[in-house]
């Protein structure tokens, strides 16, 4: 199995050895990996981090997430115990 051009999405940056990569290039490289390592690394696309695959380093950075005006990670919609809360 190979990467869809569609996993990999605008705003996210992805760094092989510390050097950006172009999505065309990524897609040639993951011709070579394993479906296990296809689906770990589309998992890491979505939270980012550092990894190795087949002995390269790869380090992905994902979209600017939403931050609240004191600088917290959002948390979106809050809900409040209740009697309709439990079903």
């Amino acid at each position: 199995m190979t990467l869809k051009p569609q996993s990999v999405r605008k705003g996210i940056t992805i760094l092989l050895d510390n050097q950006p990569i172009e999505k065309k290039e990524l897609i040639k490289i993951s011709e070579e990996w394993e479906e296990k390592q296809l689906n770990f690394f589309k998992k890491m696309l979505h939270q980012g981090g550092e990894f190795t695959i087949k002995g390269k380093k790869y380090r992905i950075i994902p979209k600017e997430q939403l931050f609240t005006t004191k600088g917290e990670k959002d948390t979106g919609v809050i809900t409040i115990p209740g009697l309709d809360g439990r079903f």
